[in-house]
């Protein structure tokens, strides 16, 4: 009964949302997804080909084909300096408009043991893809949106902005040393980032993080090709879920207005236990302690934002500074 009048907090219909990694696996999923639901959509990615195949599946999907608009960029997110030029291109597709939604999925895993010749170049590449490619896009769409606009002291509805971490980032598991680090960064970035944003209340922004388990894609047969048995068998309470699935509860979490997502019964409960699958130096001590921080926390949080937001409103809106 509940559901039948809770808020959607995650409307696409008319509006413009630009995902990374839409060529393919969960992106290309949320994509015809979103597609399905009324959006205008921008697909990134960097391989031409598996782009034009995506647009056609996005645009068979969309709910109202004559008044809905899709198209595709071609980039690298490893790239330095790339979300810039996709931001601009993109925002002078949508007519000038601001972009509504930025969905940060492009990325790749590399499971070695840390010990293994390979395992600091694929750390490199790893963190350059997943943390640095969303840093990136992150960066250059927050540079657009935080600018205040004179036509308006307030957007009607929050822009949103997106990253797909991952349950290793919840529970690290052997094997992964050279890609669980990058999606750990992506949580600490969103943590930050959405108490900073609180500068800005007139040009609202929410962050989210999407922790998806294992997915049935491309990525997952690269994954597979490195994979240590002992990794393997670390996984195997693990089913792999489509990317299908993984996008429904993926978009069904942001309709709740949830901040950290989850796309299953296990991510959730690592979700729940995320202040610790770390060693502890005392088990009985430090468990105690973080049932009572559970709570305390949010006491300090509700503290600490509200200092952001007062010194934003004492001091003004930081500018946001243009390039020479």
């Amino acid at each position: 009964m509940f559901g039948l009048f809770s808020k959607n907090h995650f409307p696409v219909e008319g509006r413009t949302v630009l995902i990374t990694g839409a060529s393919e696996g969960m992106g290309r999923s949320v994509a015809v997804q979103l597609a399905a639901k009324g959006a205008h959509v921008i697909l990134v990615s960097r391989n031409v080909g598996r782009l034009e195949e995506a647009l056609l599946e996005v645009k068979a999907a969309a709910a109202s084909p004559s008044t809905q608009r899709f198209t595709y960029l071609s980039a690298d997110v490893s790239e330095p300096d790339f979300a810039a030029r996709v931001v601009a291109e993109a925002i002078a597709w949508n007519g000038g408009r601001p972009l509504d939604t930025v969905w940060c999925i492009a990325g790749m895993s590399t499971p070695l043991l840390f010990t293994d010749p390979g395992a600091m170049a694929a750390s490199h590449r790893n963190m350059s893809v997943n943390y640095f490619g969303a840093a990136e896009m992150a960066h250059a769409i927050l540079r657009e949106w935080l600018v205040p606009s004179p036509s308006t002291a307030k957007w009607p509805e929050p822009k949103h902005l997106i990253f797909t971490s991952s349950v290793a980032a919840l529970l690290p598991l052997a094997g992964y040393a050279p890609y669980t680090p990058s999606k750990s960064a992506l949580r600490g970035l969103a943590d930050t980032l959405a108490m900073e944003l609180h500068l800005y209340p007139a040009t609202p922004v929410q962050v989210h993080v999407v922790f998806p388990a294992t997915i049935i894609s491309p990525g997952l047969a690269r994954e597979n090709e490195t994979k240590p048995g002992v990794t393997v068998e670390l996984e195997k309470a693990d089913t792999p879920e489509t990317p299908e699935t993984v996008a429904r509860r993926a978009v069904a979490g942001l309709e709740r207005g949830e901040y950290f997502v989850t796309t299953s019964f296990l991510g959730w409960l690592m979700r729940c236990g995320a202040l610790g699958s770390s060693g502890r130096n005392s088990w009985v001590l430090d468990t105690l302690v973080a049932w009572v921080m559970s709570v305390a926390y949010f006491f300090v949080m509700w503290d600490l934002n509200g200092q952001v937001a007062k010194w934003g409103r004492t001091h003004g809106t930081p500018g946001v500074k243009r390039a020479a």
